[in-house]
């Protein structure tokens, strides 16, 4: 037996074996012929790793759940401890040198019935949570010891997609935020877009983020693909809506064509074709087709299109997207800002969508996600390079009722389902999980699951994780803030960790206001009513 095997605690022997599960009798304690019942050491605790040595090799297991059999108190001889393991993986045991390998992921030799099992080591849980060999970082440490640090490879966590799950306050802004920097400090030209619902971020990344508000955001309508079009100009509700739809369809057609040009070959060009077109074009279109109308009711449904038009044309909170007069097809600027291509010391580009008007915003949410997929599809395989679209509230756009405007979930769902293929990954940030869409979850291959204290939540996240996670699962109500189980390709195993904690200058704009000190004292400032009427009725979120 090697060295850490006599100094490891032996706390029990397996008495089942079925499949990842093991059944462990705990040891009893007390003299010999004392008669005093099994009791755990207190180092066997839920989420504890142990291990049970093989002819040819060194099993490693979760503690999964310990019961008490034929309880009495005081302790009687009926009275028996048991333990319950998930197997995670081994090290194998070299044949010649009798030295082990590596721990690795997965078990060939199963232990025996009889079998010892040990308390694990530092040593053993150092092996258990070394750090990868391939590409990773630090993002905190290990809860069952706090030297230890805890790592995540970087290309199994952007390559598959990944969630952070937790309820309000526990921190997953700022754990979004701690993975976002440790990988930039790594990779200084990285390419990442967040989308931030409630401007929470811009402050969060210096000089590094590309920070793009309804201020300064320019997204023009040309950039719409038709369903996108139909949401703005028409609307769900519209009575005759379906005649609206035809008529919009042609009239569009008929003003891209118009822009590319006669004489030039517009054969290829489509209602979805992302080529620009004149908002004044489609208005003459629409005059044109109602000049030919014999009875004045069937001009309605283009008279609805037109006011429309005219409506969000003057209205300044759209500005960003039906502002100016000239049009130019200026799409390669839009999406080089986006992307950060190059990146010029700007890897991260932070969408603050929280001023832009809600009748539009899944609209904009579809084309930004929608855009970006199709500009990787279409992208040369040599010369791309990848992306990762950060969805705060993502609950919002992809959920699971199909009741909501579709394209948004169904540019992210496509994104999710064939994003890895092109270069595309995601990071769902939500606070409500049991009303995100299973589909979509079920291909984030990482999870960070924080605190959640709603059942439902909780049930739903369990029955997302594997059965090896169990043991941790359960203790998602009793996580502290800043602690996190780390679930899927991104960790060598289920880890139970604390997130290192961010420098105030790196942390999101997202602590809850201070009640407490605030009103203790009359703390009002001049102005401050009429400043904020001033930006509300400017739509400034600042």
């Amino acid at each position: 037996m090697d060295e850490p095997q006599q100094a490891a605690h032996k706390i029990g022997l397996v008495v089942s074996v079925s499949g990842s599960r093991v059944s462990v009798i705990l040891s009893e304690v007390g003299g010999a012929g004392e008669g005093t019942s099994a009791s755990e050491p207190s180092n066997v605790q839920v989420g504890s790793i142990a291990r049970i040595p093989t002819k040819d090799s060194m099993v490693f297991g979760m503690i999964s759940s310990l019961r008490t059999e034929n309880p009495s108190f005081p302790p009687g001889t009926d009275e028996k401890s048991f333990l319950e393991m998930e197997l995670l993986g081994e090290a194998m045991r070299d044949p010649e040198s009798g030295r082990e390998t590596a721990f690795q992921r997965g078990v060939s030799v199963y232990p025996s019935l009889g079998a010892e099992v040990y308390a694990a080591t530092r040593d053993d849980l150092g092996r258990v949570y070394a750090r990868p060999t391939a590409s990773n970082v630090r993002i905190g440490s290990i809860h069952q010891d706090r030297t230890l640090p805890a790592f995540v490879s970087i290309d199994q966590l952007l390559g598959k997609h990944f969630a952070v799950l937790g309820t309000s306050g526990s921190g997953k802004s700022c754990t979004v935020a701690l993975i976002l920097h440790a990988i930039l400090d790594q990779h200084p030209s990285g390419h990442v877009v967040l989308l931030d619902p409630h401007n929470e971020y811009s402050n969060a990344f210096g000089d590094r983020a590309e920070v793009v508000s309804p201020q300064n955001l320019e997204l023009p309508y040309w950039l719409l693909n038709f369903e996108e079009t139909v949401e703005v100009l028409i609307g769900r509700g519209a009575m005759s809506r379906e005649v609206e739809v035809g008529i919009l369809k042609g009239a569009i057609l008929e003003a891209k064509r118009r822009y590319v040009g006669e004489g030039r070959d517009a054969s290829y060009i489509t209602v979805d074709t992302p080529v620009p077109y004149r908002i004044a074009t489609l208005v003459q279109y629409l005059d044109r087709q109602m000049g030919r109308l014999d009875k004045p009711e069937t001009a309605v449904p283009y008279m609805r299109i037109k006011d429309r038009i005219e409506t969000l044309s003057s209205d300044a909170r759209f500005g960003f997207m039906f502002s100016g007069m000239f049009v130019s097809d200026n799409m390669a600027k839009i999406l080089s800002r986006v992307l950060r291509i190059p990146v010029d010391g700007k890897p991260i580009t932070i969408i603050n969508v929280s001023g832009v008007p809600s009748e539009i915003v899944d609209v904009v949410v579809s084309m930004l996600f929608r855009t970006i997929f199709d500009f990787a599809l279409w992208c040369d395989r040599a010369k791309s390079v990848p992306i990762l679209l950060v969805c705060e509230e993502a609950h919002r756009y992809v959920p699971k009722s199909d009741a909501a405007f579709a394209s948004a979930r169904k540019a992210i769902g496509r994104i999710a389902k064939e994003g890895r293929k092109y270069g595309v990954s995601l990071c769902l940030v939500t606070q409500r999980p049991s009303e995100l869409s299973p589909d979509v979850l079920s291909q984030c291959n990482t999870m960070f699951a924080l605190r959640m204290s709603n059942e439902p939540d909780q049930d739903y996240v369990s029955s997302a994780l594997p059965d090896s996670a169990a043991a941790l699962v359960n203790s998602l109500p009793a996580l502290r803030t800043q602690e996190a189980i780390v679930v899927g390709e991104g960790v060598n195993v289920p880890v139970r960790l604390s997130m290192d904690t961010l420098p105030p200058e790196q942390r999101p704009r997202s602590a809850s206001a201070a009640f407490s000190s605030s009103w203790r004292s009359d703390t009002a400032v001049n102005g401050l009513v009429e400043e904020t009427i001033e930006r509300w009725r400017r739509q400034d979120r600042g």
